[in-house]
């Protein structure tokens, strides 16, 4: 027990170095993929997945964002890190995947398909299928920035047609939260990438083409950010990720 603390709170201190680090030069990713885990506080399935997507957050070829939810408060905990727009978000894709409810915790992978976030063999076996079925993160992203922009770049589709939003996600960094009430009563969790806004910054349309934000907009939204290439349906609803990357701050 004492040795698995030791190497939580070693990975903990990693990611706060590895927080603000960034070149000023473009640095192109194009990552494994995306988990977006929908998790909640008061849900007492949730603490395996939230452990397990602390070591996803700490990969460099995974873009791992955590949606708190808040249909879970009314078991006697309202979770600190929930935020209405993330419920909204988990029905959007509830929707999009023909679904009739939604539950904790859910890893959406990619915006194609979803799994137990809490199944390790799940998660990371999706992953690598849809690498190897051409369902992965295929339009390279290069972030860049000067002392007051950064700049998003997005490559050519090739033979993909289709339209696509460019995603801002904020999020926070790892904090360490005990819970007073509830099902989970008394567990001190650590929570990693808690998104705490999203932005639609533009439209891509299949060619490359090169997005600015201004520094301050970045800088005061979350510790951290990420870009997500999404397409959408005619519908609205949310689509294939087919690109994404960290914005790394100064």
């Amino acid at each position: 027990m004492a040795f698995r603390k030791l190497l939580r709170l070693a990975a903990f201190a990693l990611a706060v170095l590895m927080l603000p680090r960034a070149g000023l030069a473009g640095q192109t990713e194009k990552p494994l993929g995306v988990v977006e885990l929908f998790t909640s506080q008061g849900c007492n399935s949730c603490p395996a997945a939230d452990e397990f997507f602390a070591e996803l957050a700490g990969r460099d070829d995974v873009v791992a964002l955590s949606y708190h939810v808040d249909y879970w408060d009314y078991l006697g905990w309202k979770d600190t890190l929930s935020r209405k727009e993330n419920t909204e978000r988990q029905y959007d894709y509830m929707r999009a995947f023909g679904g009739r409810s939604v539950y904790t915790p859910q890893a959406v992978i990619n915006g194609r398909t979803h799994v137990n976030g809490a199944n390790r063999g799940e998660v990371n076996g999706t992953l690598g299928r849809l690498q190897k079925l051409g369902d992965g993160l295929r339009v390279p992203i290069t972030v860049s920035r000067t002392s007051d922009r950064v700049m998003i770049d997005a490559g050519d589709a090739g033979d993909m047609t289709g339209d696509a939003h460019v995603i801002i996600v904020y999020f926070d960094a790892p904090q360490a939260i005990k819970i007073g009430k509830g099902e989970n009563s008394g567990r001190r969790m650590t929570y990693w990438n808690a998104v705490t806004g999203i932005q639609t910054a533009g439209m891509w349309h299949g060619k490359a083409q090169r997005y600015e934000l201004p520094m301050s907009e970045i800088s005061k939204r979350g510790a951290g950010s990420a870009v997500l290439l999404q397409s959408v349906g005619k519908d609205g609803l949310p689509g294939p990720i087919l690109g994404a990357a960290f914005i790394r701050k100064p």
